[in-house]
């Protein structure tokens, strides 16, 4: 079974589930799937997975914005504020993975694996 077939049967999942499809599918990874990424939707996503995905995605931006907003007018070095950056990228990637990782037991989904069957 291909990709988007395993990705729609997934989706098809979620949605007779009544899941919210911004917990499952945020703007972010329709974006990544549009450019030809092949990630399966978060809750099907390792926790590992999910946390580097969301710590990268989310940290960066965080961060730059921070700086151009407060922290550059504060006078924070540079260190300071890529430990910030860090941190809250790290915070959020957790709390987000075990998220999805709860999205999953709560709504008994199956893994990602079983979907091609």
């Amino acid at each position: 079974m291909s990709f988007e077939d395993r990705k729609q049967r997934a989706l098809t999942l979620m949605d007779s589930k009544k899941m919210w499809r911004s917990s499952y599918a945020p703007p972010l990874l329709r974006l990544l799937w549009k450019m030809g990424f092949r990630i399966p939707p978060l809750p099907f996503v390792p926790f590992w997975q999910n946390f580097l995905l969301m710590s990268l995605s989310f940290g960066p931006l965080w961060g730059i914005f921070m700086w151009l907003s407060i922290w550059q007018s504060e006078g924070t070095s540079a260190a300071e504020a890529i430990a910030r950056t860090c941190l809250a990228g790290g915070l959020f990637g957790i709390v987000m993975a075990a998220y999805q990782y709860w999205l999953r037991k709560a709504n008994k989904l199956p893994d990602w694996t079983c979907l091609g069957r």
